[in-house]
């Protein structure tokens, strides 16, 4: 995080821009980067989308299962609804939209969460709980699946590797010190995560319902616990808000790394940008919307929106933080990091960016893929098929490649001149 937020201030730029400024050649690298969390945030809305259909299902007083949920249309409408507000927030710009949603919805969900962590302690089945959650397995740290689904979820909870922070990095005043900052952001996110826990497992143990992983704990478990508790109308309200606003200011920041770069390439106003890169990322989520509706599409008997998570969110972003740690740790002067974070820190840093980091990556990565192991409660959804190796890396191959050939025909057609022009007159 703060090698990312050091090179994002430094070069002061999107994603392709800093990327290119360190090589010219290396913008297609920034590209795929873009293209990755791109694919990513199409999907991701889906999940957004569920949560916004819950919170009005709860203030409406509506009992309604998952699976009863997913064999419907809704699916579809509620994504739309989230991809509407993610381009609406994106547009107004870094000041207007983004900073001021995040200011709004960020300290709300924490006080949400405080007030709903202070409620369950007088509940009888806190103490079970909370022992449920801070009881370790060390058995489980002998299995690769287990550190590559950590990476996956550290990498992704603090928006690391992906060229977020290296976009949001570029808005951070000089005088701010990035290790403080990164510091912050990490316990914070922490902090909340651990909230979130707290507040989960005591209410699934008081009420006696089993614990489980994912979307099941989320939208099956948790809403059989809030019907049974007194008030739960309230605290179910809240609580599928907050998982909203977290998922929604996701969302807000994986689009604004494609809106800046898209924006800096053809010089098209933010408005437009966001309109029309909105409209390919419907387009792109709408086969994964309907995977989990009535329309139940499938690729080789596996949800496209499963597809989608095990290929290019379970490989695309470690090896996407890979291309980001050794494009700027090996290729970019030394003297960046010293200069933006000081040298003794940055004698730290950047070993651990040009060597330790991208050997854990690849190592863990690869150690999953070829040992094949498949563990249910790590899939998006706890009971639904798993796709197996070949599948999971055929599928991003085919994905990789074709994003490759698009970035590249991109790049030379910006190149040409007919494509310069255009892209002034856009």
């Amino acid at each position: 995080m703060v090698f990312e937020l050091a090179m994002g201030r430094s070069f002061h730029g999107t994603v392709v821009g800093a990327f290119r400024a360190v090589r010219p050649s290396f913008r297609i690298a920034g590209w795929f980067l873009c293209a990755t969390i791109f694919l990513v945030l199409c999907y991701y809305l889906v999940i957004t989308g569920w949560t916004a259909a819950y919170a009005l299902f709860s203030l409406a007083g509506v009992s309604i299962t998952f699976a009863d949920f997913t064999a419907s249309d809704m699916p579809v409408f509620f994504f739309l609804f989230s991809a509407a507000v993610t381009i609406g927030v994106v547009s107004r710009g870094v000041r207007k939209g983004i900073e001021r949603v995040s200011v709004i919805l960020i300290p709300v969900s924490v006080a949400i969460l405080i007030v709903m962590a202070l409620y369950v302690t007088t509940l009888p089945g806190f103490l079970e709980g909370t022992v449920f959650l801070f009881s370790p397995d060390f058995s489980v740290l002998f299995d690769p699946l287990v550190w590559s689904a950590a990476f996956g979820q550290a990498f992704f909870s603090l928006s690391v590797g992906t060229g977020i922070l290296l976009t949001y990095g570029a808005y951070m005043e000089k005088g701010i010190p990035i290790p403080r900052s990164a510091l912050v952001i990490t316990l914070a996110d922490l902090g909340v995560a651990l909230l979130a826990g707290i507040v989960i497992f005591p209410l699934v143990f008081t009420f006696g319902l089993e614990p489980a992983a994912g979307a099941e704990l989320a939208f099956s478990t948790l809403p059989k616990a809030f019907a049974l508790m007194p008030g739960g109308v309230i605290f179910a309200v809240s609580f599928f808000l907050v998982l909203f606003f977290a998922a929604i200011t996701s969302a807000v920041s994986m689009l604004e790394v494609g809106v800046s770069s898209l924006r800096e390439a053809v010089s098209w106003s933010r408005e437009k940008t966001s309109l029309l890169l909105g409209l390919v990322m419907v387009a792109i989520g709408l086969p994964s919307a309907l995977s989990y509706s009535a329309a139940n599409w499938t690729v080789g008997g596996v949800k496209i929106l499963d597809f989608m998570d095990e290929t290019v969110g379970t490989l695309g972003l470690p090896l996407a933080a890979v291309i980001l740690a050794v494009s700027f740790s090996w290729f970019a002067p030394r003297e960046i990091l010293d200069r933006e974070i000081g040298r003794s820190f940055a004698g730290i840093v950047h070993p651990l960016c040009k060597y330790v980091i991208p050997a854990i990556l690849l190592g863990t990565t690869l150690a999953r893929l070829a040992s094949g192991i498949d563990i249910a409660d790590l899939r998006l959804l706890p009971g639904s098929p798993g796709m197996g190796t070949l599948m999971q890396v055929g599928g991003m191959v085919l994905i990789g490649a074709g994003t490759l050939i698009v970035v590249s025909l991109l790049c030379r057609f910006g190149r040409c001149p007919f494509g310069r022009r255009l892209f002034r007159k856009g």
